[in-house]
């Protein structure tokens, strides 16, 4: 398990002025771990994601026993930063019938007829689950920021799209996730952070790869052009709704299994801390079961 004084290195503190350049995206990991040779770092990083994700087994299980609570983990990254990846490993272990992933891609002309947030509203996981987005509304103030021509096609009231308008999208998220925090859901959100040359490198392999060619997307180079607008958006993102109640986390992504054993740490760590307990069972219901059980041993 990974420390929780490493795991503060990437949260970022409610107030926070993000910088991406100070969080380095081929973090490997502590100064400890930074002397293990590669093949041992990759040992030492597979352990930690074995044990998470073990964990997370057991964690999930009284998750959804209790039916009290949920967690939504939202993961936010540039193309090709490992989102699929992450939360196929991570979630490996865990019953599917406690775990929900939708993808948000382009929205639908029924979803630009509401709000921005309502078509992740409609996908929020149930008490007792664990929902992941991979993307979500959070889209509407990073493509949309970086590409505003796409506001038009959601036809909003008539007003200036400056500064204000989306420090008001910040607002509204702000207000939305703490209901959902008020109402008993966990909010967990990754940022994964990869390098613009690291990017063109697994964009390359799925151009040379025949069987990762379907990954490929020319759209997706053509973004590599607003790469610095991107940062700025993740930035101003991050910095505004990074919360008390729900938290960012930077994460290296240049290197896979870095990546996936400090997330899975991550959400283990933050679901362990709700102290979950299997559901207590009444006197009433105690005396049910024993009859129940009296009932089988003496089933002819």
């Amino acid at each position: 398990m990974i420390k929780e004084e490493t795991i503060a290195l990437f949260r970022v503190k409610p107030g926070t002025d993000v910088r991406l350049k100070d969080h380095d995206p081929a973090w490997t990991g502590t100064k400890e771990m930074q002397q293990l040779g590669k093949d041992e770092l990759k040992d030492v990083a597979k352990k930690i994601l074995k044990e998470n994700i073990e964990e997370l087994a057991k964690t999930q299980e009284l998750l959804y026993a209790n039916d009290q609570y949920s967690v939504l983990i939202i993961v936010q990254a540039m193309d090709a930063a490992g989102k699929d990846g992450l939360i196929e490993h991570v979630m490996s272990g865990v019953n599917p019938q406690g775990c929900q992933v939708f993808s948000f891609k382009k929205p639908s002309d029924e979803e630009l007829d509401h709000n921005f947030l309502w078509r992740c509203m409609k996908s929020l996981p149930e008490r007792g689950r664990i929902g992941i987005f991979n993307r979500s509304y959070y889209e509407e103030v990073l493509v949309v920021r970086v590409h505003p021509e796409l506001l038009e096609r959601q036809r909003l009231p008539p007003g200036k799209r400056n500064g204000k308008f989306w420090r008001k999208r910040y607002d509204d998220i702000n207000a939305f996730e703490h209901h959902l925090v008020r109402n008993g859901t966990v909010i967990i959100k990754f940022f994964l952070h990869v390098s613009k040359g690291e990017q063109k490198k697994r964009f390359l392999e799925r151009l040379d790869n025949p069987e990762k060619n379907w990954k490929f997307s020319e759209a997706d180079v053509a973004e590599r052009k607003y790469w610095k607008k991107y940062m700025a958006a993740y930035e101003a993102a991050i910095s505004a709704t990074s919360t008390k109640w729900a938290p960012w986390y930077i994460i290296p992504a240049d290197h896979k299994l870095v990546t996936r054993a400090v997330a899975a740490d991550i959400i283990t760590t933050t679901i362990g801390q709700m102290k979950l307990k299997p559901p207590t069972v009444s006197p009433e219901r105690k005396k049910a079961l024993e009859q129940a059980r009296q009932g089988l041993l003496t089933e002819g």
